[in-house]
C-alpha cells in the first residue's frame, strides 16, 4: 500500500513525496494470528474493516477456554520467575487445568483482578540498572490471552517503518531499511533518544488510542487495570501513574500503539523513519531536512508527554568521521557498520563469566558452553567492519590460553610468544572453537 499526498506547506524541504516502507508496499500477512481466536469470518471483518474502525465484542475471546489454555502454553514455554505471589510456572502446571478454569470464570463474570507486579532491578552496564516487573503466572496467562485478541487489529494500523515486537519482524529488518535509505542518499540522520519512555507513557493519552478501535468497555478495563497494578519492590508498594511495566506481555504492544502516533505523523510528512520500539531513527537527504524531521520530532514528543533525552539526541552526516548514529547494537559511521562500544562491552563480559581462570572444566566443555554465544554474536554483527572479527577471536583465544596455563599451574594470561607456538591458533580450530574470521569468510563466498 504506497502512501501520496500532494506537496504542502507541511511537508519538510525537499521531501520526496512518496515515502513507501517496509511491510506497506506488500498486503499483510495474518498466518501468524491464533487461530482459536481469529478465524475465517473474524479475519474477514480484519481485512475489509469494521463498522466505525472500532471492535466491539472481545471479551468472550479473551476467556474462551481455549484462547487461555493457548497463552497458558505460550507462557510455560517462556518460563521466567515467580510473581508476589510466590507462584513457580512449574506449580501453576500441577494443576493448570483448574486454575485456567478458575480464570475463565473470573474474566467472564467480571471478578479478575491482577495482582501486584514484582519489580527487580537488572544491571545494563556502566554501573546503570533498568526496572523489571514480574508479574504473577496468572496475570502473564491473561496479558497472553489479550494480546492474542488485541495484537491483529493494531497491526492492521501499524505501519512499515515500525519493527520492534512484531509479529514477523525483527532487529535485522530494520536495519536493512536503514542500510536500504543510507545507499539511496539519506546520510543525515537524526538519531533520536526518548527518556524513560515506558516508564513515562501517559495512560489517560494511552487508552485514548486504544479506544480509538477497541469500544468493548470489559476490554478497555482489563488494560486499564494492567497499566494500574500495584509494584512492589522489597517493602515498597505504590501505584504507577504512567508507563507501562517492562516485562509485562502486552507492554510492547501498547508501546506501539502509543508512538504509532509519530509513525504516521512523520509519514504524512515525507520522512524516512526506521523504528525499533522507542529506538528510531530519521534518516534525510540533508541537513536542512535533518533539523526540520528533529524539530518536528521534538514537537510531538512535547505535545504527546514523553521527553527527549538531550545528549543522546543529535543530527549529523554519517559519512563523516564523528558524526555517525548507533542503531540496534550497531554503529552507522563513515560508509562503514561497526560494532557499537556498549555491545562490544557486553559480550566480552559474558565471555569472561564463561573463561574463569579458576574455571575447573574441561576445555571441550568450555568450548562448547562458548560456542553458541560466539555464533550468535557473530550472526547477528556479520556486517560490522572485518576487523571486528579478528580482534574478537584473539580475545576469546587469549582466555583460553590463560586456562590452559592456570590447569598447568603456571601463572600468566596467555599472551607470550611460547603460550602462541605451544598452542597455536589451529589448536583451537581443531578443537572446535567457533572462529568469527572464519566464520565471515565462509559467508562471504556463498553470497
Amino acid at each position: 500500500m504506497s502512501f501520496t499526498t500532494k506537496q504542502s506547506e507541511s511537508k519538510a524541504p525537499g521531501v520526496p513525496e512518496v515515502a513507501t516502507q517496509g511491510a506497506e508496499a506488500h498486503r499483510r500477512d495474518w498466518t501468524w494470528v491464533e487461530a482459536s481466536v481469529w478465524n475465517e469470518r473474524m479475519l474477514a471483518a480484519l481485512e475489509n474493516g469494521v463498522k466505525g474502525g472500532k471492535w466491539l465484542s472481545l471479551i468472550d475471546k479473551v476467556y474462551r477456554a481455549e484462547t487461555l489454555k493457548v497463552a497458558w502454553q505460550k507462557v510455560a514455554a517462556n518460563g521466567g520467575a515467580a510473581g508476589v505471589d510466590g507462584q513457580s510456572v512449574k506449580q501453576f502446571a500441577a494443576r493448570a487445568e483448574m486454575y485456567l478454569k478458575e480464570l475463565s470464570i473470573a474474566l467472564e463474570r467480571g471478578t479478575y483482578r491482577p495482582m501486584p507486579v514484582r519489580r527487580v532491578e537488572i544491571a545494563k552496564g556502566g554501573g546503570k540498572h533498568r526496572p523489571l516487573g514480574i508479574p504473577v503466572v496468572k496475570d502473564r496467562i491473561v496479558q497472553t490471552a489479550l494480546k492474542s485478541v488485541l495484537e491483529p487489529i493494531f497491526e492492521r494500523e501499524f505501519l512499515g517503518m515500525s519493527y520492534g515486537f512484531r509479529p514477523g519482524r525483527g532487529c535485522k529488518d530494520a536495519l536493512r531499511e536503514v542500510e536500504r535509505w543510507l545507499k539511496e542518499g539519506y546520510t543525515f540522520v537524526v538519531d533520536a533518544d526518548l527518556r524513560s519512555y515506558f516508564d513515562t507513557i501517559p495512560h489517560a493519552r494511552l487508552m485514548e488510542r486504544v479506544k480509538e478501535h477497541v469500544s468493548d468497555g470489559r476490554v478497555v478495563e482489563l488494560i486499564e487495570a494492567f497499566l494500574q497494578q500495584d509494584i512492589i519492590k522489597d517493602m515498597e508498594r505504590w501505584t504507577p501513574t504512567g508507563g507501562t511495566p517492562q516485562g509485562a506481555v502486552i507492554s510492547p504492544l501498547l508501546a506501539n500503539i502509543y508512538l504509532h502516533a509519530l509513525d504516521c505523523q512523520m509519514k504524512q510528512k515525507g520522512y524516512r523513519m526506521v523504528r525499533y520500539a522507542d529506538d528510531f531513527v530519521v534518516l534525510c537527504r540533508n541537513a536542512e531536512q535533518a533539523q526540520a524531521a528533529l524539530a518536528e520530532v521534538k514537537a510531538w514528543v512535547e505535545a504527546n508527554g514523553l521527553s527527549l533525552n538531550a545528549e543522546k539526541t543529535h543530527v549529523g552526516d554519517c559519512r563523516q568521521e564523528g558524526q555517525g548514529f548507533e542503531f540496534l547494537g550497531y554503529r552507522f559511521e563513515a560508509g562503514q557498520r561497526w560494532v557499537r562500544r556498549k555491545s562490544f562491552k557486553a559480550v566480552r563480559d559474558r565471555i569472561r563469566i564463561r573463561t574463569k581462570r579458576t574455571r575447573g572444566d574441561s576445555l571441550a566443555k568450555i568450548i562448547a558452553d562458548l560456542n553458541p554465544t560466539l555464533r550468535g554474536w557473530f550472526n547477528y554483527f556479520k556486517h560490522a567492519h572485518p576487523m571486528t572479527f579478528s580482534g574478537m577471536d584473539g580475545f576469546v583465544r587469549r582466555r583460553l590460553r590463560a586456562i590452559l596455563r592456570k590447569q598447568e599451574k603456571r601463572p600468566g594470561i596467555g599472551r607470550c610468544r611460547d603460550d602462541h607456538q605451544r598452542w597455536p591458533n589451529k589448536f583451537f580450530a581443531t578443537q572446535g572453537l567457533f572462529t568469527m574470521v572464519t566464520a565471515r569468510e565462509l559467508a562471504s563466498q556463498s553470497r
